[in-house]
């Protein structure tokens, strides 16, 4: 992968949690604990999470993890709440940021590989991580494809919300209720990202 393919990266939410992160930015899991809001996190995952350590850095819960592309595993395991959810779309800007990592597959994943940013993004394949879907009948080759999907960025701590360029909901109820939280920030709808 290369820089020309990115035109943002992507943070999956709860709507009601866009105003907070509006006003704090994106955090780390380690500094989300400290404030109210709903995680879209799985437990199992978050388990794997905290016992990792990046390379050459620090717990992986201390950093905010973007996706290349959220449409992915984590978003189809909760696609029956998509009404509730909303993509904020963040700036390739943050690839300049200094600690900033970038991961082949889910950072939790025992084969991830790491790299630092922007250099990184060698590591990262595209086709795999944009592919519409992850599905193989080998059940390997799905194993490998499904976790390349959920490539990540990694920044370090936060993630400033004027990286924010926008958001992606799944329909315009989703819309009404972003809009009503008074964010100023696009708001696309784009029902296939969220797997309707």
């Amino acid at each position: 992968m290369n820089r020309n393919d990115l035109t943002g990266l992507h943070y999956i939410t709860t709507i009601s949690n866009v105003p907070s992160i509006m006003t704090r930015g994106i955090l780390s899991h380690k500094r989300s604990k400290k404030i109210n809001h709903n995680s879209v996190a799985m437990e199992v995952i978050q388990e794997r999470r905290d016992e990792k350590i990046v390379p050459g850095g620090r717990p992986l819960h201390e950093y905010a993890n973007l996706y290349f592309h959220a449409r992915n595993p984590m978003l189809y395991v909760r696609q029956s709440q998509h009404i509730d959810l909303c993509i904020l779309r963040v700036s390739a800007e943050i690839l300049d940021l200094p600690g900033v990592v970038i991961t082949d597959r889910n950072a939790s994943s025992d084969y991830a590989r790491f790299a630092p940013a922007p250099q990184g993004l060698s590591i990262v394949d595209k086709d795999l991580t944009f592919a519409a879907y992850w599905t193989n009948p080998n059940p390997f080759e799905a194993m490998r494809r499904k976790s390349a999907k959920c490539a990540e960025v990694l920044v370090p701590d936060r993630i400033d919300p004027v990286l924010i360029m926008g958001a992606y909901v799944s329909c315009t109820e989703a819309k009404a209720t972003l809009e009503t939280a008074g964010i100023d920030i696009p708001i696309t709808i784009n029902p296939h990202l969220f797997f309707r």
